[in-house]
């Protein structure tokens, strides 16, 4: 854990450099200009640069070094195109398995989805932290701060329900493509009789069992929604 004192002097000794390079992935406009306004104040000698979508950020990272990588999870692929949760959870995998030791700060308003990668991010080296959108400066610079640092936050997604990595596929199948259960056992290789077992198990973490006058396969969908587990 990194003490109140030593973090103090750090915070410092990061304000006052002039080699951070701070890299800052957001396609909302006003969010993203907020974003760098409080950054360029908190570390007015930084370099800070933008990317609006997953292709942009990739070749920015591909082509500079970054002490932090300040991004949201529902961008783009590409310009033009709809901004998803997927992009963005997909873009981080990648990073985190691309660049180990690199830090980050997950800034967004739907980091329950990070439950779907807890693995990846708690055995991540670099600095990881979460902060949602409705935090305060404040509190996100501080975040900031540990991310720099090398240091890990991510209580937020501590008490989030974690599935295996089979069942979060039969979920995005089912409620993301509409796939039947058969359809899910051919695209996954998998029997029929074990799609039906990945749905019980599915539903006994979510605390979905039958009741009368509900459709279990509608709870499901509404509680893996509920929390990230799908977009």
């Amino acid at each position: 854990m990194v003490s109140a004192d030593k973090l103090i002097v750090n915070q410092d000794l990061l304000t006052n450099s002039s080699t951070l390079n701070i890299l800052v992935i957001d396609d909302h406009q006003l969010i993203l200009g907020g974003t760098m306004k409080v950054l360029e104040e908190q570390y007015p000698q930084a370099t800070i640069a933008k990317a609006g979508t997953a292709s942009e950020a990739i070749a920015q990272i591909n082509s500079a070094n970054f002490d932090l990588i300040v991004m949201d999870l529902s961008i783009p692929q590409q310009a033009g195109m709809l901004a998803q949760i997927e992009n963005g959870i997909n873009l981080l995998q990648y990073l985190l398995k691309r660049y180990p030791q690199q830090n980050f700060l997950v800034q967004s308003s739907y980091v329950k989805a990070l439950v779907r990668i807890k693995h990846e991010i708690d055995e991540h080296e670099g600095g990881f932290a979460i902060a949602d959108k409705g935090l305060s400066e404040s509190e996100m610079l501080i975040r900031v701060s540990l991310a720099l640092q090398g240091a890990t936050h991510t209580k937020d997604i501590k008490t989030a329900l974690e599935l295996k990595p089979e069942w979060l596929e039969v979920l995005k199948l089912a409620f993301e493509k509409g796939l039947t259960d058969r359809q899910i056992a051919i695209q996954m290789h998998r029997a029929e009789r074990s799609v039906r077992t990945y749905w019980t198990k599915i539903q006994d973490v979510l605390g979905v069992y039958p009741e009368e006058g509900k459709n279990m396969r509608i709870q499901t969908e509404i509680r893996a929604r509920q929390e990230g587990l799908i977009d």
